[in-house]
């Protein structure tokens, strides 16, 4: 194939290590474990897509069988074995995909075919590439042979998730964690790249490239090559027309949709979403923008605007910093909740469009929720502080007239929450029928049947632990006493056995009132006239209740 057909990730593949980028340390690790002939039966080159993984292998494969050596690895003049290798054609390094080729008998081939030495070259290498791809049963085959080769023979594993190869496996390779390419050495390297193709792209398109390709150079090199082929008649591809092309938007768009929300500015906000929409823009990507976004507003004051992966550009980081001090923290907690509840509410919607709406519609009444409380609490502190202003003279009456102020600045409750301090609860029994009279049925039943008491004082309840007890027990306990008494109670475990529950109790003395009624002259009595008659419970009759 003509070098000028190709597409940009395969024309500049990398050739040698020091072609590669943003692997540095790999490389040089290689390089002295070459030259100091202690090579590995293995290498397992681990990392996301379009970081130089089978590159890698290729290079590592030319270093082991090239002629001149490591230490003059080929560059343009290539030797017979690393044009071979380049071209993948080398008789003696074989490339095997194991997406395709997963099964046991793929790998008894393989291992069949390594009991040969090399023809021509050196070393005999297996380049496997996505080997976490291959069975149990392929990997357990694998193992004898990539433990102990034939000193002519080396493999090289290639793969984007390193936790489905078994730990057997790995333990036998040198393994290497490829990282994702900086952001800076990113943007130098297709800048180069674009020199070199003559192509006319400023320098906000190029970071736009960048931040979309998230660390990886194969997909980098990708989009350069669409952008590249986008160009008419030599017009400079800016970043508005990069954004068209991708599917991104401007996020100065979205920074003023945030400053909309804050303000409580319902319609701009709708309108502004639709323009967005009619971009062209995915609500799943919008969403997931304004996510990041939420995160820069959080986060801004610790971040610079090179360690943004060049998201946001000189205005926007200083609009971003200006807006965020005007925002309280836990407005953009509760932003970030609901924006992540959201993401899961598209997968079940049919329009996603209209969810994007409420969603945004929903922001601005959390936010004008959470502003108007803030200024109540201000309100009533400013409050207080002139009332202590105006009575610095009577320290005592000025203590009397602050609570008298609370007392009518704050809501009346309701009469069903309404705290009565007359109320006492003095015992298990008093708390069970204020839980009935205030309709706390599942409170009470928790009570009778799964609380076994040890210790009932004032403002204090100890009980023995119990495993059917209700989780959220203590809490809606502590919580419902708090609103009836006024009071805070203290409610804790014990190790002690403590009493039996309320409901065993009533059995219990349920068994010992049939016990007794067996023993009596009219249970015998009936038992003689009727011997198959069984006791099942007993009532006991009240006082003006027996009839004559």
């Amino acid at each position: 194939m003509n070098n000028n057909s190709k597409v940009l990730a395969l024309k500049y593949r990398p050739q040698t290590f020091d072609h590669l980028i943003g692997q540095e340390v790999v490389a040089e690790t290689i390089i002295n474990s070459i030259i100091a002939n202690k090579v590995p039966n293995a290498y397992l080159f681990t990392g996301i897509r379009g970081i130089g993984k089978t590159t890698t292998a290729r290079i590592v494969a030319k270093a082991l069988n090239c002629s001149n050596g490591i230490e003059n690895l080929c560059e343009e003049n290539y030797c017979e074995h690393c044009d071979a290798i380049s071209n993948s054609r080398h008789i003696d390094v074989l490339e095997m995909d194991a997406a395709s080729k997963t099964g046991v008998d793929d790998v008894r081939d393989l291992i069949e075919f390594s009991r040969y030495g090399p023809t021509t070259a050196k070393f005999k290498i297996f380049i496997i590439d996505e080997v976490h791809m291959l069975s149990k049963q392929a990997f357990n085959a694998l193992l004898k042979t990539l433990e102990e080769p034939p000193p002519y023979l080396k493999f090289i594993f290639a793969t984007t998730e390193i936790k489905k190869i078994p730990i057997t496996v790995v333990s036998r390779c040198q393994r290497f964690d490829l990282s994702r390419i900086k952001s800076s050495e990113l943007l130098e390297f297709i800048k180069k790249i674009k020199d070199k193709e003559k192509g006319n792209i400023s320098d906000d398109a190029l970071k736009l490239i960048v931040k979309i390709s998230e660390g990886s150079v194969r997909d980098a090199l990708s989009l350069l090559d669409r952008a590249m082929l986008s160009l008419e008649n030599d017009v400079e591809l800016d970043l508005v027309a990069a954004q068209k092309i991708f599917g991104y938007f401007d996020k100065s768009q979205l920074i003023d949709l945030f400053e909309l929300i804050l303000k409580g500015e319902e319609d701009k906000v709708i309108n502004t979403y639709r323009k967005i929409y009619d971009q062209g823009v995915e609500p799943k990507v919008f969403i997931n923008d304004f996510l990041e976004l939420l995160y820069y507003f959080k986060n801004i004051n610790s971040l610079s605007l090179e360690s943004t992966n060049f998201s946001l550009n000189d205005d926007e980081f200083e609009k971003i910093k200006n807006i965020e001090n005007q925002v309280n923290p836990d407005t953009l907690i509760l932003f970030w909740q609901f924006t992540i509840s959201t993401l899961e509410e598209l997968d079940i919607v049919s329009n996603q469009h209209l969810s994007i709406e409420m969603f945004l519609i929903r922001l601005m009444y959390l936010s004008s929720t959470k502003s108007k409380t803030k200024m109540d609490d201000i309100k009533d502190f400013n409050n207080s502080n002139e009332i202590k202003e105006k009575n610095l003279s009577s320290p005592t009456v000025n203590q009397i007239k602050n609570i008298a102020q609370e007392e009518k600045s704050k809501p009346e409750l309701s009469n069903e929450v309404k705290a009565d301090s007359s109320l006492k609860i003095n015992s298990l029994e008093g708390l069970i029928q204020i839980c009935l009279d205030k309709k706390e049925i599942k409170l009470k039943y928790e009570l009778e049947k799964n609380v076994n008491l040890v210790k009932f004082e004032q403002n204090r309840i100890e009980i023995s632990f119990n495993d059917n007890l209700d989780k959220n027990f203590v809490k809606d306990l502590s919580t419902k006493l708090f609103e009836w008494t006024n009071e805070r109670w203290i409610i804790t475990f014990s190790k002690a056995k403590g009493e039996i529950s309320i409901k065993d109790k009533i059995v219990q003395n349920k068994k010992l009132l049939v016990e007794e009624a067996k023993k009596s002259d009219i249970f015998k009595k009936v038992i003689d006239n009727f011997p198959d008659a069984e006791l099942i419970d007993v009532s006991l009759i009240k006082e003006g209740d027996s009839n004559d």
